[in-house]
């Protein structure tokens, strides 16, 4: 955590999008960690509020605490393996939806390494020489020229750490409200970071029943 941060997570209870014998999804809100910090005070998570109602769930991947959206756990041992399997061989698909600076073309491909950076931790940063390998697709759904601000929707084919918010950065489209990457955080007026995952599609790894879940975009 940040120097001086204090954690202050909403209490709201979640609101589970999906949920059968194997899987639960949760829509996460923005200021809530996905699973417990080291800290005392950084307990209360969304794995915390899940482990209250299913004492077995395991994490299957995470979303940043400033990111909101569908944030999916395991309710087994057996569940997590099979989705672990899933996420190994990118057969989840996952799209996000972003309100950035600027007008970034109308759709393309991102592809540039990525690397903790370690004296600016938690932050991440490009590499092409020792990075690990990151790809992003996006396309524009929308440019206000009043506010020079764009609704991208965003598909990471890789899931890196920080992966969206340093390629878009790495573009000049930084995600508002982007308190790590964008360089004027402050002047978007919603007071928190514009990135929502908002729809998850896979084919059940148990029941093999399609799953297409969705989350409505709160900005």
């Amino acid at each position: 955590m940040r120097s001086g941060f204090i954690y202050n997570p909403p209490q709201h209870p979640l609101d589970i999008i999906f949920e059968d014998h194997d899987l639960i999804v949760v829509d996460k809100p923005a200021g809530l960690l996905s699973v417990m910090g080291r800290l005392p005070e950084h307990q209360d998570s969304a794995y915390l509020r899940v482990l209250t109602m299913y004492p077995e769930a395991r994490v299957t991947h995470r979303l940043d605490m400033a990111t909101s959206g569908l944030l999916m756990f395991a309710k087994h041992r057996d569940a997590e393996v099979a989705m672990s399997k899933l996420f190994q061989l990118r057969r989840i698909k996952k799209e996000y939806t972003a309100l950035v600076q600027g007008c970034p073309d109308a759709q393309g491909c991102i592809e540039a390494p990525l690397i903790t950076d370690w004296p600016n931790r938690p932050k991440q940063k490009i590499d092409f020489e020792t990075g690990k390998s990151a790809k992003t697709l996006y396309a524009r759904l929308e440019y206000c020229a009043a506010t020079q601000q764009s609704r991208m929707r965003l598909e990471p084919v890789t899931g890196r750490s920080h992966q969206l918010r340093v390629h878009l950065m790495h573009i000049g489209h930084p995600i508002l409200g982007d308190k790590l990457y964008h360089p004027q955080p402050q002047n978007f007026a919603l007071g928190r970071m514009a990135l929502h995952a908002t729809r998850l599609s896979l084919i059940h790894p148990i029941t093999g029943l399609a799953l297409e879940l969705s989350s409505t975009v709160p900005f």
